[in-house]
């Protein structure tokens, strides 16, 4: 059994690990109350883009645009959002493991466009290349950082280095369920628009484009790209401060389920002290007597 000492030692530990714990989870709650209106309210935004680009597209007939085709060379490219901290539970694993299991995505044919520095870590480690490094903007995500990613990205791809480009995050549902999630922003095509679950009305009349159908697109493409990244972003940041919200209260129970427990061992170890102490006083009051 430990000493009296060792016990309150690993108690002192402990309680100082339970404040810092309890500590994060409230700050965790303020930043996800904040966070959380910013995602549910830009979501609405966001669904009713891609609803817009996705009935326009029905409504065209086949076009032939460079953003509706795959390249026929260059590499993939996936942007993964992450969190530049961890003590999130598997929020950061997750979208490793996501992008790990996916069969699109081969670490020799893949290049990584990392948000947040867990996940450019992570896949870093297994042989993903990381084309960019932009972890700083996932610290206060604005439309901009999203804008000038998307400007990058098409420019690649429009030089043929990228032939498809991905985008992976996590989902933010409510408070305790955030679902990983693996999408296809380019090319866009009607098979990625049944995927994700967003089947609009059947087009009822052809779609017409001012001044023409190429020009639209250059402008309205990159629009909708952006929007799916800043979306994306806002849910991300939402997700994140949820999971650490919710591990740290799972670490501040446990901290206070093993005080507990040690304190009945102090408290038996305690009481076992004192019997031998008057076991040897009785004992030593005997040989004198």
């Amino acid at each position: 059994m430990a000493s009296m000492r060792d016990i309150k030692r690993r108690k002192a530990s402990i309680q100082s690990t339970g404040q810092i714990t309890k500590a994060m989870k409230l700050v965790s709650t303020v930043k996800l109350q904040k966070s959380r209106q910013k995602a549910e309210s830009s979501k609405p935004y966001f669904d009713m883009m891609y609803e817009t680009i996705s009935s326009m597209l029905k409504k065209s007939g086949n076009l032939d645009h460079k953003y509706l085709k795959a390249g026929a060379n260059g590499k993939k490219a996936v942007i993964a959002i992450t969190s530049n901290r961890g003590l999130a539970g598997g929020y950061n694993n997750n979208i490793v493991k996501l992008i790990l299991g996916s069969a699109e995505l081969p670490a020799e044919d893949t290049v990584v466009y990392a948000i947040g520095r867990k996940g450019r870590d992570g896949l870093a480690r297994k042989g993903y290349e990381i084309k960019a490094d932009c972890s700083e903007v996932i610290n206060e995500p604005l439309y901009e950082d999203a804008a000038g990613l998307t400007k990058e990205l098409l420019a690649a791809f429009g030089r043929g280095e990228v032939s498809e480009i991905y985008l992976a995050y996590t989902s933010f549902k409510n408070t305790v369920v955030h679902t990983p999630k693996l999408i296809r922003l380019l090319p866009f095509t009607m098979e990625t628009d049944q995927e994700d679950g967003r089947d609009g009305a059947k087009a009822q009349a052809l779609m017409n484009y001012e001044p023409n159908e190429e020009a639209v697109l250059d402008m309205i493409i990159p629009k909708y790209m952006s929007s799916l990244i800043f979306g994306a972003l806002q849910e991300a940041v939402a997700s994140e401060n949820g999971a650490r919200m919710t591990a740290m209260d799972s670490a501040t129970n446990n901290a206070e389920e093993m005080l507990g427990k040690l304190e009945l061992q102090y408290n038996r170890a305690r009481q076992g002290s004192i019997t031998q102490e008057l076991t040897e006083i009785i004992a030593g009051a005997n040989a004198i007597g």
